[in-house]
């Protein structure tokens, strides 16, 4: 499907992926009442759930329209940003602890 077919196309396309968001969706549930180990679901689980972010990314954003570059520059500026929030996590056992050796 060219850009050009894509926009034409739009109430058709959104109502489309919304359905297909939905049926992700559901499936989640199904993923989360099967009896498996928890390391599997969480693999399960999160390859879903990126599928259903791209989906909204792409479509709902509308980057699916822009630039290529454009599109890579906001990948790689997300991944930072995501990344860079993780190193918060290793001193959050001060909110409960206090500053180590502070007294």
């Amino acid at each position: 499907m060219t850009i050009n077919q894509y926009k034409s196309d739009g109430v058709r396309n959104d109502l489309i992926v919304y359905l297909c968001l939905l049926a992700l969706a559901g499936l989640q549930f199904v993923i989360a009442y099967q009896h498996i180990d928890a390391s599997q679901m969480l693999v399960r689980m999160l390859a879903v759930a990126v599928v259903e972010a791209g989906l909204a990314v792409m479509f709902f954003m509308h980057l699916l329209t822009e630039k290529r570059s454009f599109v890579l520059c906001v990948l790689i500026l997300t991944t930072f940003v995501l990344v860079s929030m993780q190193f918060g996590w290793t001193d959050s056992s001060r909110m409960v602890t206090g500053a180590p050796l502070s007294k």
